[in-house]
């Protein structure tokens, strides 16, 4: 399976907000994706919060962050949420985990905090929420 580039999914919808979709499990990371997208979203995914860091440092502008906090790497997805707050205090940041404290994320500036396993249209609620939008 061919990766798509961050500026390939700018170009493929180029009005939609973009979110950034951090999970090191596959299947997961493209049910959500496919999920966003199927909801009008422009999708970039990382595998983990390294690969995640480097989009977040380039000049892409992601609207919101859907990250999950167990990830394989130098850091994990609490790491990747103080980056990205320090980076882009205005970004929103949603964590999810299966074994995760809510508090620990919350207390580090996520905007929420999403349990696993979680549902995928309640998620695309969350998002269009915390976006500003009605879904």
């Amino acid at each position: 399976m061919r990766t798509v580039s961050a500026a390939e999914m700018l170009v493929s919808q180029p009005n939609a907000a973009c979110i950034l979709v951090v999970e090191d499990e596959f299947l997961i990371r493209l049910m959500v994706s496919e999920t966003m997208r199927d909801a009008g979203y422009t999708v970039i995914e990382a595998a983990n919060a390294d690969e995640a860091m480097d989009i977040i440092q380039s000049e892409v502008q992601l609207d919101l962050v859907f990250s999950d906090v167990a990830m394989p790497g130098s850091i994990d997805g609490l790491g990747l949420l103080k980056a990205a707050k320090t980076l882009h205090p205005g970004l929103p940041v949603l964590v999810t985990s299966g074994h995760c404290d809510p508090a620990l994320a919350l207390s580090g500036g996520a905007a929420q905090f999403v349990p696993k396993p979680y549902d995928l249209a309640a998620v695309v609620k969350l998002v269009a929420h915390t976006l500003g939008s009605s879904e």
